[in-house]
């Protein structure tokens, strides 16, 4: 496989790892994310102080209103965090 195709399998993997857990296995628990973010991005969640702020992510997340996020809502935060990241990293290299 490709860099890519092995890049959106691994994303695919760790979404299924953490959905599997408890009910619906193809979405993602309010747990079941804070477990998937806190296990999966430890940097990024290293920053994140206020636990109202990741109650508010799972709420932004949450496009349908069912409390759980879905593979859809899940790759929007990963599509949004990517490009942040790809955005910090283009500015420190001026």
């Amino acid at each position: 496989m490709t860099d890519l195709e092995t890049s959106m399998a691994t994303i695919i993997a760790v979404f299924q790892k953490y959905s599997e857990r408890e009910g619906d296995k193809h979405k993602l628990k309010k747990s079941e994310l804070k477990d998937l973010l806190h296990d999966e991005l430890p940097d990024l969640m290293e920053h994140v102080k206020d636990q109202a702020a990741l109650d508010g992510l799972m709420e932004s997340l949450d496009a349908d209103g069912d409390a759980e996020c879905d593979f859809q809502e899940f790759m929007t935060f990963v599509s949004v965090v990517t490009v942040c990241c790809h955005d910090f990293f283009e500015h420190e290299d001026e």
